[in-house]
């Protein structure tokens, strides 16, 4: 039998007597109380109860004590197989790994063995080995999120609630807004460039030809619309129309260059490294001055549209959705 194979023989065994003793454990607290001996007297088993107290009561007893001199040999040979082995890199870490199982052995705290029935359990399933019904891990999954996203929903919504009472409260909420703004400086101004790069640069790298024949369009249309230069040009006689029509595609041309000329330095750069042209803009658009009443408003009405967007998330109940799911598919 390979070591393995003994390894998953004593995972499920342990597992197994575990939640037997706890199973007794319970019903035994549940028959020694007062409910139970209003129950049976209900149904007239006073007989059967008396009989459990005093005949199987002293050996459950005696059961858990011998369970945890059990646990506590179990403990200690796997400890000292962990030193043997080396498992841990100190030879003391092997208790401070394995704390809710030693804490277990006290019969304050036996309930914690269920936790290690959990992980035994948890373990076995990561390795394929389902001992636990698949609707039953189900089950507990799904209540187990239940539980955690209550939890959490009620965290967040507390401290939702606090930022937004002192924002209507404090008057020193407009303070927190600037301390907010400037932290934030550096972040917006790199973002600034890179979108500029990314965006702007990209469509005038895209238009650059067109507008650069447009604005040659307009330096020709410009000639051709100055009376003076025309009449001048037309009292030449047979190089008059020569030179009028050079003239306009000169002026075109050096219409064409002068915008390549002006978008070059706009089409330079990347996205991680935008130009120093952006980089200027993204700077000074960062560092304006905050202290603007209806800047202030815009920061403010931003601020509480995302309290209240996280609100209207919270109130979203995935387990709900999770279980009309399940009983849509059940249907």
């Amino acid at each position: 039998m390979t070591e393995r194979k003994i390894y998953l023989i004593y995972d499920i065994f342990m597992m197994g007597i575990i939640v037997i003793n706890l199973f007794c454990l319970l019903s035994n607290a549940i028959l020694m109380s007062n409910f139970a001996h209003w129950l049976f007297g209900m149904l007239q088993l006073d007989a059967v109860l008396s009989f459990y107290r005093q005949e199987l009561n002293p050996w459950v007893i005696t059961t858990e004590s011998w369970f945890i001199s059990f646990l506590l040999i179990e403990f200690t040979v796997r400890w000292s197989i962990a030193i043997i082995r080396k498992h841990h890199q100190r030879w003391f870490f092997f208790p401070f790994i394995h704390w809710y199982e030693l804490l277990a052995i006290t019969p304050q705290l036996r309930f914690l063995r269920l936790f290690r029935a959990i992980v035994i359990g948890y373990r076995l399933h990561e390795m394929g080995h389902h001992v636990v019904p698949q609707k039953l891990l189900k089950t507990l999954t799904f209540y187990y999120k239940l539980v955690m996203e209550e939890l959490s929903d009620r965290v967040v919504m507390t401290v939702v609630d606090g930022v937004r009472h002192e924002l209507n409260s404090s008057s020193t909420h407009r303070k927190i807004i600037h301390d907010l703004i400037d932290h934030h400086r550096q972040l917006f101004a790199t973002t600034l460039a890179e979108m500029l790069q990314e965006t702007l640069s990209t469509e005038l790298k895209l238009q650059q030809h067109q507008i650069s024949y447009q604005v040659g369009q307009v330096v020709n249309q410009a000639i051709e619309d100055t009376p003076e230069l025309t009449q001048i040009l037309r009292r030449l006689p047979i190089v008059g129309g020569i030179l009028e029509q050079r003239i306009q595609d000169i002026g075109q041309r050096l219409g064409e260059n002068i915008s390549q000329g002006l978008l070059q330095p706009l089409v330079q750069g990347s996205m991680h490294e935008p130009n120093s042209l952006y980089q200027h803009i993204a700077d000074k658009i960062s560092n304006i001055d905050i202290n603007n009443q209806n800047l202030e408003k815009l920061v403010e009405s931003a601020v509480y549209e995302s309290l209240d967007a996280i609100e209207k998330q919270i109130r979203v109940k995935q387990w709900k959705i999770e279980l009309e799911k399940y009983e849509s598919a059940r249907d």
